[in-house]
């Protein structure tokens, strides 16, 4: 079991990104995953930094903690000749502690650049198949070309690369998601504690590491942090196949005006009570995943952090599925 601090990148600027992750290392986080996005989810977040920036500066100021995106689209916003090519450094600046999390995408971050985002699912995940293809030719080294259905290369090579490509964790939320992570990734990459995403993909001969987003909002009392989840991450409770298609947090904003308090107090762990953050972890521990990471949608960073440290870090880091309890 790894246990993570999920960045949030639509919540924060990138200094006060790279300082919670210094402070994410000192507190013994085994790493940190950061969104890659181009909007927030909600205008009154209020941010979005360029991820890939926030990442080398983590990699330069820190020594120890993983580095992973949670996740890059590599088939519209960018080619994945680009995103094999930062990978690469961004493997060789952190000294191998970097893990690349890839997914099929949401419009609200790729339809940007005016090309146009998939209707059909998929469509969105031959694309991704293809990107994930492009990519391991690329970090097989030499000068490489590809012709896909949707994607193209053209006599490129990627002149640095590390020893040891990093690890590829694919975002699944389905069947057809979980083959293409067991079958062209080195682990899977989930939002959601349901136990069939990793059956399917061990079924499909994934045999690598399941990262999976823990909902947690920590404030000293229970209805201060269910207020600012719900003020910020209230999107958290629409679903993947909600947050993958609209377009802007306008549509979020609309999308979400009906969520209450109560909606937020059943999904996320909220307050200071140990062991109602010890439940929430339990349901992803007991669905197969084994890379937690801490998703805080809590007003105060710090004061989570220093609850985790004090109260959470061994207990949950100790979860089994309650099967394998001793």
């Amino acid at each position: 079991m790894q246990i993570g601090y999920k960045l949030a990148a639509e919540a924060f600027g990138p200094a006060e990104l790279v300082r919670q992750a210094v402070l994410a290392e000192q507190a013994g986080f085994d790493f940190v995953e950061i969104s890659d996005h181009y909007h927030p989810w909600l205008d009154n977040q209020g941010h979005s930094p360029f991820a890939w920036t926030v990442l080398g500066s983590i990699a330069a100021k820190t020594s120890r903690i993983g580095l992973a995106t949670g996740v890059t689209c590599p088939t519209v916003r960018y080619h994945p000749a680009i995103v094999a090519q930062a990978a690469a450094t961004l493997a060789l600046l952190s000294e191998g502690r970097f893990v690349l999390g890839v997914g099929s995408g949401e419009r609200l971050n790729e339809h940007v650049v005016g090309v146009g985002f998939p209707d059909a699912v998929s469509t969105r995940h031959e694309m991704l198949r293809e990107a994930l293809e492009i990519i391991r030719l690329l970090w097989s080294g030499g000068y490489r070309s590809y012709d896909g259905k949707h994607l193209r290369l053209e006599d490129a090579r990627v002149f640095d690369l590390p020893e040891e490509p990093p690890l590829i964790a694919v975002a699944a939320s389905g069947g057809a998601s979980t083959r293409i992570a067991a079958e062209l990734g080195d682990g899977l990459f989930a939002t959601e504690d349901k136990p069939e995403i990793v059956r399917q993909y061990r079924e499909a001969g994934g045999d690598g590491p399941c990262y999976a987003e823990v909902p947690m909002a920590w404030a000293p009392d229970e209805r201060t942090a269910a207020k600012a989840a719900l003020d910020t991450s209230r999107w958290a409770v629409t679903g993947w196949k909600v947050m993958s298609e609209l377009p802007n947090p306008v549509n979020f904003d609309a999308a979400t005006s009906t969520v209450r308090e109560e909606d937020i107090l059943e999904k996320f762990a909220c307050g200071t009570d140990p062991a109602r953050y010890v439940a929430v972890a339990r349901q992803f521990v007991d669905a197969g995943f084994d890379r937690l990471v801490m998703q805080n949608a809590g007003p105060d960073p710090d004061g989570f952090i220093d609850f985790y440290q004090r109260e959470l870090a061994g207990r949950i880091a100790g979860l089994k599925p309650s099967g394998d309890r001793a």
